[in-house]
Formats: C-alpha cells, structure tokens, sequence
C-alpha cells in the first residue's frame, strides 16, 4: 500500500558560514566521549542530538574533516566514520566542493506527526496515540517563516497591541467562507490563539445564564468538553456515531425540554467519531431556536477523492469558529471567530479578547500558509492521512473491533465489544503504548466504556507496532477475564 508522495531529500537553505572552530564547538556536542560504545557512534549521536536540540542550527556548513579531527582532538578516521554514519542516516548531506551540512532526515521532516510521539511523549510511554496532532509541512512552513519575517517591518514600528487580527489574514479568512459559499466580510472575522481561545471568549460573552444547559455532542472533542467545565457549564449530551450520525430528533427535544440557549457542535470529520454533518442535517440544526457554534477545525482534513462541497453549518444564529493547527501545525496556534460584525465588535470589548490574541508575527506566518500555497500543501497532507488511515484500518482487519473508516479528520473510534476501554488501555500503558479510552470523550465522564480512539496520524510503522500490541494486551484482557 503507497504512503504518500516519496520522500524528498530536502532541507532548508544552505548556511555557507562554517561552524567556528572554537572550543564552544565541543562544548556544544556535551560529554559525548563518555557514551558507550565507538566513538564515531557516540560522535555522531552527539551531533544529531545538537541539531535536535537547536545547538547547532540545521542547515550549517561544517569544517573539513581534518579540522573537525583537530577541534575535537580524535583521529582523522573517527572523524569520517562518524560523518558516513550522518550521512547514511539523513543527517548530513555532502555535495562535492562544497563541504557538507548538517539537517534533519527527510523521515523526520516529511511526515504528518511530531517526531516526539515516537520517542515517549507521554511520559513512560513508546509510543504515544492519546492526541491526534500534526506536525508542520516543514518546507512550506519555513518558507512561509521567511517571507513573514520579510514583511515584518511594518509591525515592528507599530506597537504589537492585540486587534480584531492582522488585516491580510481576515481578508484571506474572509475570501476563503466566501469561496465556499458563505459570503463573509473581514469584519466578521476575528482572529484568536486557537479554536479553544475562540471556544473560551465565546463562552464568556454568550453563556451568561448558568442555569441553562450546553448542549454537546457525546462523544465530544475532550479540550472542549474542558473548557465548558471551566466556565461551570451543565453539559447536555446530544448522541452523535460514526455510523449514524447525529439524532437531530434528540436535539430537537432537548432543546424543546431543557431550554439550551447554546450548543458546540464540530459538524466536520468529528472528534473523535469522523462523523461528517449532511447538509439535511446542517439545515435542520440551524432552523432550532438556540445559538450553535460550530467548530470547523477538521473540515479542510477531508479524505475523499475528490473533496467534498457540503455548505458550511450556517444560519442567523450560527457562529463559526476555526484554527490552523490541525489542518497545519499544532505549534502555530492561530484560530479565528466568523460571526456578525456586531458580535466581533462586542467581543472586541471583551477583556480577555486581548489575552486570547495571538502575537502579529505569528498572524504573519498563518497569512503566509493560508495563501496561494494552502492547495498544494493540503493535498500533500490529505494524501499521507489517507495513506496512514487506510493502513490503520487493514491492520485492524480481524480483531473483531468495529469502526467506521472515516471520509476525513486524524482518528478512527473503535469499539471494543465487551473489552472495558479502561483496562485494554491500562494494560497498553504498561507494555509502553498510550491509548485514550471512550470516557475521556463522554460528557459524563463514565460512558463510552467500551471505545478507543486511535489517530492515524502516526507513521505506518508506529502504527504498525501500535495495532499489534493493542491486540497483543486485548488477548491477554480477554484470557485474564475467562480465567478470573
């Protein structure tokens, strides 16, 4: 099965200065002579861990061999074995009469999840599957760092004070509702730290009457469901499945039963189930006497051959929020708000707004991703997810679990039969894989006993080593049962 585009042996732009050959070079390599081991290996580990590290910037021209072997007081053939091990390994590239220069392999910098889940980013963990995040597109996103540093002068003799947001990128958030069909204004938009900044400053200027109820769907995206809690909010849980969708009907009765005035709602390749909203459905729910705000994080992660063209979840009483960081990079926290005028200008007066308001260079950058480049790199990035979503579900071919493979996000919700969630991922965490059982996503906190989340975001081969000892603990569950 393919995984996407080949991999590119790329890099950023060559740094032609040399690293100065002074002894803060081999202070920046640390105590690499005390590693076991040879020690070009030891070496060479040293300087991956520098470029890493961002000790030694990636893109940097090292000295010749026979300086490197005087600087660092080893043998000339040290020297070169340990820049071959470089080399062979992605971290070195060598081009005759130019010297080499030291960057980040192309599996590291051509993948769609951070390199730290595969090193233990939860904790104890190997392996780390409890969040579904993605990395950068990293040569479109250096390039786009290049060119918002170039139009930066502007901002810097200005005094960096939140706004309603740089007007470049409302003007393009703007363009891109009204390409879609839903005709908007950049003073309908409002630019945030995130889609949780956009959640947190809609709910203080609208959830005003805590005895009223938030209508949310179970399961729920679980960062939501945390900030409702912090605002107090009683959660009222509306059922939403892979399979069937929402239950409009539900709805429809609580809100004529309890009186939300408010409801969050993520319409586009849900999280955690990837359901997708019909456009029946978005017409139904708008006509409802209650404020929906409808989290779009997901929708430009759709997987279907060709993207779909269902209209935005859209009416009177609809707010739309949105973010760049799963679409792009987590690490680029940049979200927006797209409501009335009326409502930015109120919001605008809100003292947290500036508090929830992201620094202008990083609102540079997202112009930058957000222009003529976003349609090359989306469909780079839906052709690895989809990759890596179709290869998850092979590998979960006859475990005897049931899911639905999803038309778009970067997860697949899985259930266990009778397996209790909370123990397969407790045994998973001891034998080193993190899991994020179906309670995590309950509004209620205890239901959902018998669901996992699993994202494909991860590499096939993490994947692949994830899957088998999912089933390899599901086995021993299932034996400890029978035996108890």
């Amino acid at each position: 099965m393919t995984t996407g585009p080949a991999p590119r042996q790329s890099g950023p732009p060559v740094d032609d200065r040399a690293v100065p050959m002074t002894p803060g070079f081999a202070a920046t390599l640390g105590p690499w002579r005390e590693r076991p081991g040879p020690l070009a290996r030891s070496l060479s580990t040293a300087v991956r861990e520098a470029v890493v590290d961002g000790r030694l910037p990636a893109g940097t021209r090292l000295p010749s061999e026979r300086e490197l072997s005087r600087v660092l007081s080893v043998s000339r053939g040290t020297v070169v074995a340990a820049l071959t091990l470089l080399r062979d390994d992605g971290w070195l590239h060598t081009r005759h009469g130019s010297g080499s220069q030291v960057r980040l392999p192309a599996r590291l910098t051509e993948r769609t999840t951070p390199w730290s889940l595969d090193r233990g980013g939860a904790g104890d963990a190997d392996l780390d599957l409890t969040l579904a995040l993605t990395s950068a597109p990293h040569e479109a996103y250096l390039a786009a760092l290049g060119r918002a540093a170039e139009r930066s002068a502007a901002l810097l003799v200005d005094s960096g004070a939140a706004t309603a947001g740089l007007p470049r990128l409302r003007e393009l958030l703007a363009d891109r509702y009204t390409r879609d069909g839903l005709a908007t204004r950049p003073e309908q938009i409002l630019v945030t730290s995130g889609a949780q900044a956009a959640l947190t400053l809609l709910l203080d200027h609208l959830h005003t009457d805590r005895r009223r109820p938030v209508a949310v769907e179970s399961p729920s995206y679980p960062g939501a469901l945390a900030v409702l809690r912090g605002r107090r909010a009683r959660l009222l849980p509306v059922p939403v499945t892979s399979q069937g969708g929402w239950d409009t009907g539900h709805l429809a009765t609580a809100v004529r039963t309890q009186s939300p005035r408010l409801a969050y709602l993520v319409p586009d390749f849900q999280n955690p189930t990837g359901a997708h909203m019909d456009a029946a459905t978005r017409a139904e729910i708008a006509r409802l006497p209650l404020t929906v705000i409808a989290d779009e994080t997901m929708r430009d992660l759709d997987l279907r051959t060709p993207p779909g063209t269902e209209p935005h979840l859209s009416g009177p009483r609809v707010i739309q929020i949105g973010s760049a960081s799963k679409t792009l990079w987590t690490g680029l926290r940049i979200g927006w708000i797209r409501g009335t005028a009326d409502l930015v200008r109120q919001l605008r007066r809100n003292p947290l707004q500036p508090q929830l308001s992201p620094p202008p260079l990083e609102q540079l950058i997202a112009a930058e991703m957000l222009g003529e480049g976003l349609p090359a790199v989306l469909a780079d990035r839906r052709s690895r997810l989809r990759a890596q979503r179709d290869h998850l579900a092979e590998l979960l071919d006859g475990t005897g679990w049931t899911y639905t493979v999803p038309d778009g996000g970067l997860s697949l919700w899985l259930h266990l039969g009778t397996t209790p969630a909370t123990a397969l991922a407790a045994r998973a965490a001891r034998q080193g894989l993190a899991v994020t059982p179906g309670p995590h996503f309950a509004a209620d906190r205890t239901t959902l006993t018998h669901h996992l989340r699993l994202p494909f975001t991860a590499t096939p081969d993490v994947l692949t080593r994830a899957v088998g000892l999912l089933r390899r603990c599901h086995e021993q569950e299932v034996h400890r049962f029978v035996t108890a």
